[in-house]
C-alpha cells in the first residue's frame, strides 16, 4: 500500500511561506538581536520568531505530532516527528549573506519523508515527499514559471566530479582533513558552497557530491527527501543512512560508494 504525504507537504509549504515573511523582514535589519548559545553558535531574534511560528502552526494543524527544533528542542513522543531548522545558516544571515534557508521536514519513525528547503533571500525553494518527486521554484524568474522537477547528474566517475566540502575547519576538527584532501585529489573540481545550498545543487545536478561534519538532525532531515527523490543518495560520511549520525554525504548515487571508499582510506 502506497502512503501519500501530499497533505503534509502542502502544510509544510504553507508554513514555509509564513516563515519566509518573518525571516525576510528581519534580514539585514539594523536592530537584529544576536546572542550566543551555550555551544557558542549564534542565534538571532529571527531564528526564535520563525521557530515559534512554525511550532504554533504545527500545533494547530497536527496536534498529535511531535516536534524537534533547533531553538526549542524536542516536544512530544509521536512516531510522526516534524524536524525544523528555522534559519539554517544563521552566521550567513546575521552577516547579510543570502545563503540561508528555513528547513522543514516530517520524519516517520526517524525516516524523513517530507522536506522543504526555503531560501527567500536567494528567491529559491526546493521540496519533496516520498513518491512525489523533488521540485524547485525560482522566484527570480517570471511569476508564472512552473516548478521544475529535479534530477541528479549522471557523472559516473570521480575524475569527472564536482564536489562541495563546506568547511575545511569542520573536516579538520573531525580528524578527517586528510580524507577530504584525498577525495579532492580524486575529483575534477572542489568548492565550498556551504549550508543547504551544496545539497540542493546536488539535487539539481549542478554538483555531484557534497559533504560535511558537525551537523544535527535538523540540519539534514529536510535535505534527505529532496536528494533521494531527485535520484541521489544521502548518508553520513561513514555510510549510515538518515540524519542521526552527525555528518552528511550526498551524491548522485553513482559516485556514492567510491566517495565513501576514498574517505575511509
Amino acid at each position: 500500500m502506497t502512503v501519500s504525504y501530499a497533505d503534509d507537504l502542502a502544510l509544510a509549504l504553507d508554513i514555509a511561506n509564513a516563515a519566509d515573511r518573518i525571516s525576510l523582514d528581519r534580514f539585514m535589519a539594523l536592530d537584529l538581536v544576536v546572542e550566543k548559545k551555550p555551544d557558542r553558535t549564534p542565534v538571532t531574534d529571527a531564528d526564535k520568531a520563525v521557530e515559534r511560528e512554525i511550532r504554533d502552526r504545527l500545533a494547530e494543524a497536527r496536534p498529535g505530532d511531535s516536534i524537534l527544533g533547533e531553538e526549542y528542542g524536542a516536544e512530544g513522543d509521536s512516531s510522526r516527528q516534524w524536524i525544523i531548522d528555522p534559519i539554517d545558516g544563521t552566521a550567513n544571515y546575521l552577516r547579510g549573506v543570502p545563503v540561508w534557508a528555513t528547513l522543514i521536514s516530517l520524519a516517520i519513525d526517524g525516516v524523513p519523508v517530507v522536506g522543504v528547503v526555503s531560501s527567500p533571500a536567494l528567491g529559491r525553494r526546493w521540496w519533496a515527499a516520498s513518491g512525489e518527486g523533488a521540485w524547485t521554484s525560482d522566484q527570480t524568474l517570471a511569476a508564472n514559471t512552473e516548478p521544475r522537477r529535479l534530477q541528479v547528474s549522471r557523472v559516473a566517475g570521480l575524475a569527472d566530479a564536482s564536489i562541495s566540502y563546506n568547511s575545511l575547519k569542520g573536516w579538520d576538527e573531525a580528524g578527517r582533513l586528510e580524507s577530504l584532501l584525498s577525495l579532492s585529489r580524486s575529483v575534477w573540481r572542489t568548492r565550498a558552497y556551504g549550508e543547504m545550498w551544496s545539497y540542493m545543487l546536488v539535487a539539481e545536478g549542478a554538483l555531484d557530491v557534497a559533504g560535511e561534519f558537525d551537523l544535527q538532525p535538523y540540519d539534514m532531515a529536510a535535505l534527505i527527501p529532496v536528494i533521494e527523490e531527485a535520484g541521489g543518495r544521502f548518508t553520513s560520511v561513514d555510510g549510515t543512512s538518515g540524519p542521526w549520525s552527525g555528518s552528511a554525504l550526498a551524491s548522485n548515487g553513482l559516485l556514492h560508494d567510491d566517495a565513501l571508499r576514498v574517505l575511509s582510506e
